[in-house]
């Protein structure tokens, strides 16, 4: 069996925070999507986020909510498919409401951005190539390697 994951985000406006994700590529499943609480899908069939209204998140924890513009209680870090896909999201962040978080970090083997949603939640987004890690000089071909030959 394989695990989904669903990361509960507090947002102060649930209308806004859908069109900026809408806005990103994102979608949401209505099913569990109403008043209260958004759906965001970030990988069908197994990563979401749930984006959820103040009053609805408090029914969950005995906790005060982190305000996320001045405090950091998750950096959520999603990955691209290449360099290009990184500057795509972030730069869609960035036109559609969103703030920068970090400077680029260029790695060579790593290239990342990051940017703030409209609540101040922390995202970064990713690209890793594991053949060009430092310290990789194995035979052994990557996972991405492997599974485009078909042994994984």
């Amino acid at each position: 069996m394989s695990r989904m994951i669903f990361v509960n985000l507090p947002v102060a406006n649930l209308k806004a925070s859908k069109d900026f994700f809408t806005a990103l590529g994102f979608s949401f499943d209505p099913k569990f999507t109403d008043e209260n609480a958004a759906c965001l899908i970030i990988d069908d069939g197994h990563i979401y986020a749930m984006l959820i209204t103040p009053d609805h998140f408090t029914r969950f924890t005995k906790k005060s909510i982190a305000d996320a513009t001045t405090t950091t209680e998750v950096i959520l870090a999603l990955t691209a498919e290449n360099r290009a896909g990184v500057d795509e999201l972030v730069d869609k962040a960035l036109a559609h409401g969103g703030t920068l978080s970090n400077e680029t970090d260029d790695q060579g083997f790593m290239y990342s951005r990051s940017f703030q949603d409209p609540d101040g939640h922390l995202w970064e987004v990713l690209y890793m190539n594991e053949a060009e890690m430092p310290g990789n000089e194995s035979d052994e071909p990557t996972a991405d390697e492997a599974m485009a030959q078909g042994v994984i």
